[in-house]
């Protein structure tokens, strides 16, 4: 720090120094702890939308909901890809209702229900906006949250998601646990049609990742969300399959850090005088 400052003048290297991103303030726990994961994190459990919710935090800096896939709980994720993403963000892993620590009722499942979980869960948590991540039944969950609660995310990164649900469920035919909770989440997912003619309203800055041999949902429900959300990303591992975070972390964790890092909204300024074009692109 000090050979910059000998670099600098004090009130340039003063800008420099109050141009540095703060990070954000952490999160606070809410609700109750109720054990530890296999790494010695504390797992909380808060009361929300007529359900108690499991939950852990991991990492700092901005908030970012993590939305795990059909079956699975918040102990699934790949640890390279937490030990990435928890370096700039502070990580809220949930378990979806009835999974995990989260607890369920008999209101029957469906995207808009498990969507005001993750809503109830922020505004327990107090976090007005977050980055949000989700895979497989957690990329549709991300879905209907951009749909109906747009204002309340910033990014969004939508992992192997579909945009017809009952293809899905067909897929799944065999494959998943004889679990009735699990049972709950296949009849929910069988009913889900993304409406398409919503996409473009979507302001979120999107990115949609998937691999060309995923077998559950296939890449073309990705490439269709990607060509209707304005200017949203698609990123394509080849012969990756379903199960692509998995099968490639590293790679996966690179392709959502570069997302999640760059600001990709640019606001041009308009010039004084329109027929002057920069040198560059002068013909």
């Amino acid at each position: 720090m000090a050979k910059l400052a000998r670099l600098f003048a004090p009130g340039i290297f003063a800008l420099l120094l109050s141009a540095t991103p703060a990070l954000a303030d952490p999160i606070a726990p809410a609700g109750k702890a109720i054990g530890r994961d296999a790494g010695g994190r504390t797992i909380y459990q808060v009361d929300a939308n007529g359900i108690s919710i499991g939950y852990k935090l991991i990492g700092q800096g901005a908030p970012m909901v993590l939305i795990m896939g059909l079956g699975g709980t918040a102990e699934n994720w790949p640890p390279q890809v937490i030990a990435a993403l928890a370096k700039t963000h502070q990580l809220i892993l949930m378990d979806n209702r009835g999974m995990g620590h989260s607890t369920a009722n008999d209101t029957e499942f469906s995207y808009p229900l498990f969507a005001a979980d993750v809503i109830g869960l922020l505004d327990a948590l107090g976090v007005q906006r977050s980055d949000v991540l989700g895979y497989s039944m957690g990329s549709t969950i991300t879905q209907q949250l951009l749909l109906q609660y747009p204002d309340r995310f910033n990014k969004a990164l939508i992992h192997a998601t579909s945009t017809d649900g009952s293809n899905v469920a067909q897929a799944l035919h065999g494959r998943v646990p004889a679990d009735p909770i699990v049972a709950r989440q296949v009849e929910a997912t069988t009913h889900w049609r993304t409406p398409l003619d919503k996409l473009p309203s979507i302001p979120n800055q999107v990115m949609l990742v998937v691999g060309t041999a995923d077998n559950v949902v296939g890449p073309e429900s990705s490439k269709t969300l990607a060509s209707a959300i304005p200017g949203a990303w698609l990123v394509q591992f080849k012969g990756a399959t379903h199960h692509l975070m998995y099968e490639t972390p590293d790679g996966f964790s690179a392709a959502a850090l570069t997302f999640f890092e760059t600001d990709e909204t640019v606001t041009v300024k308009p010039q004084p005088d329109a027929s002057v074009v920069p040198p560059a692109v002068r013909p």
